[in-house]
Parts: structure tokens; sequence; C-alpha cells
């Protein structure tokens, strides 16, 4: 197999994401955890190694599965194995042995909490999303997002070796933020899913309406995300939250006046950021922990 292209089946930036997410939880959850530990730099170590892992390995199998629907749309493809760059089977191959392996490593090298987080990951990708939900339901992406919840959740339990209500909130987060982002997305791309008839909500109600979606999941997103300073959060995160939240919001209201594939691509890319955003203010907050 060419490295380059398992480098692209294994998705990088996506991996630099939840690897982000799972890096940052831990840290919060060593200061603000139930019980509050502090992991040694072996242990942001290993969940790096076991996200990076699961992330690529989960990346690879939807590569796979998708083989079929990839050549319809011209986003996907000139991926590997639609443009003949790589076999069906050592794609499988490597997506199976990585998610495999994520799942031990975090087991052996952190501890069972963090390896069932780590398994629910790839679950919630691989099959809920990908082989059951995408090409049936136009909602497979709401329940789907779970999935980069339990990124952040697996670097939680990996400090504090179990999973307390804050841990459980700041990994909703993921979950509540990937609607906005990924009907973005789809709402620039629409046609393309639509050849390939895959019924992302776009192509099953229409661009102003996807459009009033973003809008209210956006605006559950913001109070969300504030409400975490009464679960144990500080004012650094809470003030960096209503700022970034507060943009996504402004950007998505203008979306309903403008649901063109055009303003969709830059609410996108407002809304993309967020979450790297949202998470280095969880580590800031734990680092500077301001509560009057």
């Amino acid at each position: 197999m060419a490295l380059r292209e398992i480098y692209e089946v294994s998705k990088p930036r996506i991996v630099v994401l939840l690897v982000i997410t799972a890096v940052t939880s831990m840290y919060a959850g060593g200061a603000l955890g139930t019980p509050a530990s502090e992991p040694g730099l072996a242990a942001y170590a290993h969940i790096i190694v076991a996200g990076a892992l699961a992330s690529a390995g989960s990346s690879a199998l939807n590569h796979y599965y998708d083989r079929d629907i990839d050549p319809l749309m011209g986003r996907t493809s000139s991926r590997p194995i639609p443009a003949g760059r790589l076999g069906a089977r050592a794609a499988l191959a490597y997506g199976l042995g990585a998610s495999c392996a994520s799942v031990v490593y975090a087991a052996l090298a952190l501890n069972a909490a963090t390896a069932l987080f780590v398994a629910l990951g790839i679950i919630f990708y691989v099959v809920i999303y990908t082989m059951w939900l995408k090409r049936r339901n136009a909602s497979n992406i709401v329940i789907g997002g779970f999935a980069g919840s339990c990124a952040a959740m697996a670097g939680w339990a990996g400090a504090t070796g179990s999973m307390d209500l804050l841990g459980f909130l700041v990994g909703f987060l993921v979950f509540v933020w990937t609607p906005s982002h990924f009907w973005c997305l789809a709402m620039k791309i629409r046609d393309e899913y639509a050849a390939a008839r895959v019924p992302m909500l776009p192509v099953a109600i229409g661009m102003h309406r996807t459009s009033r979606y973003i809008l209210a999941n956006t605006a559950i997103l913001l109070p969300y995300s504030l409400a975490l300073y009464a679960a144990g959060m500080g004012l650094v995160y809470t003030a960096i939250a209503a700022v970034s939240g507060g943009l996504m919001l402004a950007y998505h209201y203008r979306l309903t006046r403008e649901p063109t594939p055009e303003f969709a691509w830059k609410a996108y890319k407002v809304t993309a950021p967020y979450l790297t955003i949202i998470f280095a203010a969880v580590a800031l907050d734990a680092a500077f922990h301001i509560r009057p």
C-alpha cells in the first residue's frame, strides 16, 4: 500500500481535529474532573496514538463503504479507491486493523473507560452513521455526530478513569455543534449529494428550510455552551463560548436570508473553527479557572 493513499483515506484533518478535542478534554478532565488527577506526558501521548488510530481507521472504513457513491460526487471522485490508486480490500484491512488497534491500545495504555469511548466513536461513525443512516435518513448527521463527542469523552476518561457529568456535557458540545457545521457543507454541495442519492437535509427539504434548521440548531448550541458554567466551567470558557457562538449565530441568521451555496460555504468556514476554539477555551479555563 502506498503511504500517500493511506494518509489520504485516513482523513488527516479530521484526525487532527479529533485529537485536539481529546487532548484538551484530557487536560480539562485532569483539572476539573472527578476525581481530579493531572495526567502525565505519557497519558497525553497515549490518547494521541489511540485517538489518531481510531479516527484514521474509521475514516478508511468510511472510504471503503462509500466506494460505490464516491465516483458520483465531484468532492469525492478523486479519492484513492474510486480513482484506482488504492484497492478496496487494502483500505478495508487498514481500517479494521487501525480501529481494532486503537481500542486495544487505549485499554492497555490508559483505562477501560477510555477504550469504551474509543470503541463507541468508531461504532457511531462507521456502523450507525456510514452504514445505517447516511443513505436512509435526512437526520443522519444529527445522530452520527455523537462519534465526535466520543473523542472528547475518551480524553476526559483518560484523565479521570470514568465519566462524570461535566465531562459528558463538554463532550456533548461536539454533538450539538455537528449539524450546523455539516449542513452548511451539505448546502454547498447539495447537487452532488442529490446525484449520489444521499438524503442529506438540503436534498430532502430544500435550501431555505435547511438554513432555518441550521439557525435553530445554533440557537440551541449557544445557550447550551453557556449553560456549562452552571456545571462547573469558569469565566474564561464562558466568555470565549459567548463570542464564538454569537458569531456563528449571526452568520447563520444571515444564511436564512441568503440560502445559497456560496454563502453556505462562507458560513461553513465560520462554523468549522468553532470546535477547535471551544475546546481550546475548555483547556484555558482549566488552566485559569475563574469563578466569582
